[in-house]
C-alpha cells in the first residue's frame, strides 16, 4: 500500500510536468508524514526510477523534479535503471536506502559525483523558521567539478562548496544574482542568474551536470510555509508607498491629509468671512 501511494503520486507529479498541466500539491505534509521531493540530475540520460521493486517514474528526463508527495515515515529502496529497463536487477543508481522521518521535507537526488560516476544522495531541507522580511537560499552541488564559489555581485559569498554538499544562507527577500566559479576564482562556470529569494520559502539551487563535458546546469527548487508571525512582509516597497499601494494609509499620510485638510478649511473660512463682510458694507 505504502509503494503503491507513491507511486501513484510521482506518476501523476510526472504527467503534469510533461503535459504542462498545473497539479495542486499540499504546502506541508499531514502531522505524521514525510514530504519527498527527487531531482533527476544526471545528464544525457533518460531514467526510470523504481520504488521497493515497482515502476513508480517512467521516462524520467534530466533536469526535472517531481513531488513534493506525502509519505509514511519509512525506509524506501530506491533504484534508477535505464529507460524501458524490464525491471530494477540492473540499476545504473541503487538501490539506495532513504530513511524518512515524519514531520521532515527531504529531496533525494540522482546526480553526478565529482568524478562524474552516477550516483544519489537524499537531503534534508531546512523548514526551520524564518525571520519576517526574510528568505531562504539553500545551494547544493551535485555536478561533476570540483569545488565551487558560489558569487553574487562579482563576490564570492559561498566558498569552497565540494560535490554533494549544501551551503544555507537566510537573506533579505529579494532577487539575488549568483553565478558559480572554481573554488578561488571569480570567471564563472555557470551564470550569472537571477534567483528569487521569497520571504518565508526556502529557495534551493542544484548545480547539477558536468563541467568537462559543458553541461553544467541550474535547477531549483522551493520550499514554502517557514513564515515568522507576523506571517507576510511585503519586502517590494516601503512607507508610503508601500501602504498606498495596498489600499491602507499610513500614520505619516494621514497626519499630513488631516494638516491639509485644515489648512484648505481654515483659507475657506477666512476667504468666506472677507467675502461676507464686503457684502454687508
Amino acid at each position: 500500500m505504502r509503494t503503491h501511494r507513491l507511486a501513484t503520486a510521482l506518476g501523476a507529479t510526472a504527467l503534469a510536468a510533461a503535459t504542462g498541466t498545473a497539479f495542486a500539491l499540499p504546502a506541508a505534509a499531514a502531522d505524521g508524514d514525510a514530504m519527498l521531493s527527487v531531482l533527476h540530475g544526471v545528464p544525457d540520460t533518460t531514467v526510470d526510477v523504481y520504488v521497493d521493486g515497482e515502476l513508480t517514474l517512467d521516462d524520467f528526463e534530466p533536469g526535472d523534479l517531481a513531488g513534493p508527495l506525502e509519505l509514511a515515515p519509512g525506509t524506501y529502496s530506491v533504484a534508477i535503471t535505464a529507460a524501458d529497463a524490464e525491471d530494477d536487477s540492473e540499476p545504473v543508481i541503487g538501490p539506495v536506502d532513504l530513511p524518512l522521518e515524519a514531520d521532515m521535507s527531504y529531496t533525494a537526488a540522482a546526480h553526478l559525483d565529482a568524478e562524474g560516476s552516477p550516483t544519489a544522495t537524499l537531503f534534508t531541507n531546512d523548514t526551520s523558521q524564518i525571520a519576517a522580511g526574510e528568505g531562504r537560499l539553500t545551494v547544493r552541488h551535485v555536478a561533476a567539478a570540483p569545488a565551487v564559489d558560489v558569487l553574487a555581485g562579482g563576490d564570492p559569498v559561498i566558498e569552497g562548496l565540494e560535490n554533494p554538499d549544501e551551503q544555507v544562507l537566510d537573506l533579505p527577500a529579494g532577487t539575488v544574482s549568483a553565478a558559480v566559479a572554481a573554488a578561488g576564482t571569480t570567471e564563472p562556470v555557470l551564470g550569472p542568474a537571477d534567483v528569487d529569494v521569497a520571504e518565508g520559502v526556502n529557495t534551493i539551487v542544484y548545480a547539477w551536470g558536468s563541467l568537462d563535458d559543458d553541461s553544467l546546469a541550474l535547477a531549483t527548487q522551493t520550499v514554502e510555509g517557514m513564515h515568522s508571525a507576523p506571517g507576510g512582509v511585503d519586502a517590494g516597497t516601503t512607507g508610503e508607498a508601500a501602504a498606498a499601494s495596498h489600499g491602507f494609509f499610513s500614520p505619516a499620510v494621514i497626519i499630513a491629509a488631516m494638516t491639509a485638510l485644515v489648512a484648505l478649511v481654515t483659507v475657506v473660512g477666512v476667504r468666506t468671512a472677507v467675502r461676507v463682510g464686503r457684502e454687508n458694507r
